[in-house]
């Protein structure tokens, strides 16, 4: 009989410490080669700090690491590529100005004699990475900047695979792809799997940790609560009992009861708030109409590419429609001007909130209140006290931890940081509410925190179009859903009537 082989790679009481913070508090990790570990745990619960010790990124300040046996220092991300250890981040460190082979061989670029950069040798391993990959479209010469963001993250795995990878880390690798595209990551994790290399695979999706996940390690305040559970077989309920120290009924808020209403959240003889009517842009979606009323929320279900994104931007005046007009009130709106949008009562909480909405090094207050500073503006002085104020209500209103508002917004975890979004529209007094996937990198706790902010503010007046690539969000939180296709409205009816079987037949096979 042969010996059994150990571990890949070993953990053992890794702590670390940022001042004021114990990020980790002993942690132990173990990873079998060829098996998939899912890290699981709240936003702030170390999963973060834990993967930037394995690459090397941080320093631990106690406890060990063994990989293959013997014990190693990772004092560096380059040492750690150089044992075979990658980590994709779910803030994707890639080089936009770069084109997609120069990002792939970053660091490693192949040479001739040791000095000249072999460009073609480095197109054509790139070209045959993203093969394997199952995305040969992509073009090695293509600057990485013009990528969406599912071909940016195929890029990311094609650096990775680039070496000779034996421990693939992945966070949040799903974050930002359709159905198709999780597929197609589910196989390449699958075809790692079978060479022999190991995968730690963080996601706040329990349903994708039971498709692929071999064993779950949670982690919990710094502290690894549960190590190497079995993924298939471990119960939802304690999962997230786990993660969150109570027992979370991860359920939708109830929508109001129908009575004498016409339609899901919509009162009868309530005029819309927001009008559109043959609104298109070229090349990304055909003439869409839609009427959004007080206290309504209405979903946006469709692959990424459909067109779902591109319609909220241009409602809210950052993309220019090629044809079209938008009310609000009933009253014409001004297209592709933002600043008209804001004035006329839009708020807009996009998909990249960290790079399209918040002031990451700023204050919560300064979050909270960019959007209304004229408020607290006299004579070109401004009242920092009631700034400051008029911040602390919104947040409190919306349950926002910590309560202090003048922390930094970079600190706070990313369910907080959405309710900052959403605080700075409600101080604003906004009256349509955009919301591009308002979960995602959020934790399975935090979630349905914010399902109740969202139902809660629509309850009392407010209009939502919400886009979620979960569908069941979509159907959970929306009273009316609209499925788009390739830019087009394939069908439209109450969340009531559909089902996930049946959005995902029509997202991907249209109209039957």
């Amino acid at each position: 009989m042969a010996p059994e082989q150990p571990p890949l790679l070993t953990m053992s009481g890794i702590t670390k410490s940022f001042p004021g913070v114990r990020a980790l508090d002993g942690v132990d990790l173990e990873v079998q080669a060829g098996e998939v570990h899912c890290l699981l745990g709240q936003n702030g619960a170390g999963k973060s700090t834990l993967i930037k010790v394995l690459a090397g990124a941080h320093q631990p300040d106690d406890g060990t690491i063994t990989w293959r046996g013997e014990q190693v220092a990772l004092r560096s991300p380059i040492a750690a590529m150089r044992l075979g250890i990658a980590t994709i981040y779910q803030e994707l460190d890639l080089v936009e100005g770069l084109s997609v082979a120069e990002n792939v061989y970053l660091g490693h670029e192949p040479t001739t004699g040791g000095f000249v950069v072999r460009g073609r040798a480095a197109r054509a391993a790139t070209a045959a990475l993203l093969r394997r990959l199952g995305h040969p479209e992509i073009e090695p010469e293509r600057l990485v900047g013009d990528l969406s963001a599912a071909h940016q993250q195929i890029v990311s795995m094609a650096r990775a695979l680039s070496h000779d990878v034996r421990l693939m880390v992945m966070d949040e690798p799903s974050a930002a792809l359709d159905p198709d595209e999780v597929e197609n990551l589910f196989r390449i994790v699958g075809d790692l799997t079978t060479e022999g290399v190991a995968v730690v695979y963080i996601s706040h999706r329990l349903e994708e940790i039971r498709r692929i996940g071999d064993r779950v390690t949670v982690l919990k305040d710094g502290r690894a609560v549960a190590v190497g559970l079995p993924a298939e077989r471990t119960p939802t309920r304690d999962i997230i009992s786990l993660m969150t120290g109570r027992n979370v009924e991860y359920v939708f808020p109830d929508r109001p009861g129908s009575g004498a209403r016409t339609e899901p959240g919509v009162e009868p003889g309530v005029e819309p708030v927001l009008e559109v009517q043959s609104l298109a842009r070229k090349g990304e979606f055909a003439p869409l109409d839609l009427e959004l009323h007080p206290g309504e929320i209405v979903g946006l279900a469709g692959l990424v590419g459909s067109g779902r994104s591109e319609i909220l931007e241009t409602i809210f005046g950052a993309r220019k429609p090629t044809a079209g007009q938008i009310r609000v009130d009933g009253r014409p709106l001004r297209t592709g001007s933002v600043r008209a949008a804001v004035r006329a009562g839009i708020g807009l909480a996009p998909e990249e909130r960290k790079a399209q909405a918040l002031l990451m090094l700023e204050s919560v207050t300064r979050n909270v209140s960019v959007s209304s500073m004229s408020r607290f503006s006299y004579g070109g002085w401004l009242d920092r006290h009631r700034e400051r104020e008029a911040a602390r209500g919104a947040t409190r209103e919306l349950s926002l931890r910590p309560e202090d508002p003048s922390v930094p917004v970079r600190t706070l975890s990313g369910g907080n940081q959405q309710k900052a979004v959403l605080a700075r529209w409600l101080l604003r007094g906004c009256r349509v509410l955009l919301l591009d996937e308002p979960t995602r990198g959020v934790d399975v706790g935090a979630r349905a925190e914010l399902y109740a902010v969202i139902r809660r503010l629509a309850d009392e007046g407010l209009a939502v179009l919400l886009v979620s690539s979960e569908v069941p969000e979509v159907l959970g939180l929306a009273d009316r859903v609209l499925v788009l296709r390739e830019g087009h409205v394939v069908h439209e009816s109450p969340a009531a009537d559909l089902d996930e079987h049946g959005v995902l037949d029509l997202v991907l096979e249209g109209a039957r």
